[in-house]
């Protein structure tokens, strides 16, 4: 049996699980709703107080969605009541952020300075000029923008210099060696 599988999720209150035809698994909570469908072969069990994913057979397709399943489950639930966020940091003389309306404008040393939108209910916030913060319900999403942030200047490992996760750490390499 998976070990994640086979764990229920709690559902907190002002929290409601409901499940669809086609496994479509609806969550809404204080901050919206989401949805997600899941494979066939997992079936999603709303019982009381808590959610049970249960798998059809002792297959190796069906084994490797059970965990996956109930991951996708529970990232629903603690996104809808707590959220997600992702810290970033950026490193660079003349490198910076700032946040105009639903846009995020990035001074990265281009010619150009790179926009960003706030879509699919991801949301930035800028504390000072060299931190972003992407903030959001949906883990996936949250994630996806973050990379792609980090994506348009990431870390060279000479000066340090560009975007990087906070916490993230970069392995440094000397420059030239001198005779």
């Amino acid at each position: 049996m998976s070990r994640i599988g086979r764990q229920p999720i709690t559902i907190p209150a002002g929290v409601t699980v409901t499940v669809g035809e086609g496994n479509l698994v609806t969550v809404k909570g204080p901050k919206g709703t989401l949805s997600e469908a899941i494979h066939p072969l997992i079936t999603v069990k709303v019982e009381g107080g808590s959610v049970l994913v249960e798998r059809s057979s002792e297959e190796k397709l069906d084994k490797s969605l059970h965990g996956l399943s109930r991951t996708l489950v529970n990232n629903m639930v603690v996104g809808v009541t707590e959220g997600y966020s992702k810290k970033l940091e950026i490193v660079g003389v003349g490198y910076r952020a700032q946040k105009t309306g639903k846009n995020l404008v990035l001074n990265l040393g281009y010619s150009h300075p790179i926009n960003f939108e706030e879509k699919d209910g991801v949301t930035f916030e800028t504390p000072d000029a060299n931190t972003i913060i992407v903030k959001g319900i949906n883990k996936q999403s949250v994630g996806q923008i973050a990379a792609q942030i980090r994506e348009k200047r990431p870390p060279e490992p000479y000066l340090g210099k560009g975007v990087k996760y906070s916490g993230e750490k970069i392995r440094r390499k000397s420059g030239k060696a001198g005779k």
